[in-house]
């Protein structure tokens, strides 16, 4: 079955960085497009980042996070990740790997990023 397992999070400086990891297993990965959502506390979820499929990779972002965060992948790993730079207060949320076959969706579990002095 489709797993989408997320790592990388946790406690940061305002100003950080951190790495978030999603390994997927159970589909042809390097077919598929990749998302990063995120979700803070008493927010709805929102979309971060997207990378599209193998074919003509190119990656579209959240205006909240242009210039600081960056998605990417590694097909051979079956793996997406987000490069998150100069990290502010406000990128404080639980973070989610994302992908869609259709009209079904997968998730992953989240992993929590809390970014405070």
């Amino acid at each position: 079955q489709v797993q989408l397992v997320e790592s990388g999070g946790g406690l940061v400086q305002p100003g950080g960085s951190l790495r978030l990891s999603c390994v997927a297993s159970g589909f042809a990965f390097s077919s598929y497009a990749m998302r990063w959502y995120r979700q803070a506390p008493g927010k709805e979820r929102e979309l971060v980042a997207q990378i599209t499929s193998a074919s003509g990779i190119s990656s579209t972002y959240a205006d909240s996070v242009k210039g600081r965060f960056t998605i990417s992948r590694d097909n051979a790993k079956k793996s997406v990740y987000l490069q998150m730079n100069s990290l502010k207060p406000e990128d404080t949320a639980v973070y989610y790997c994302y992908t869609w076959f259709g009209k079904t969706e997968y998730w992953g579990q989240g992993t929590q990023v809390i970014v405070s002095s």
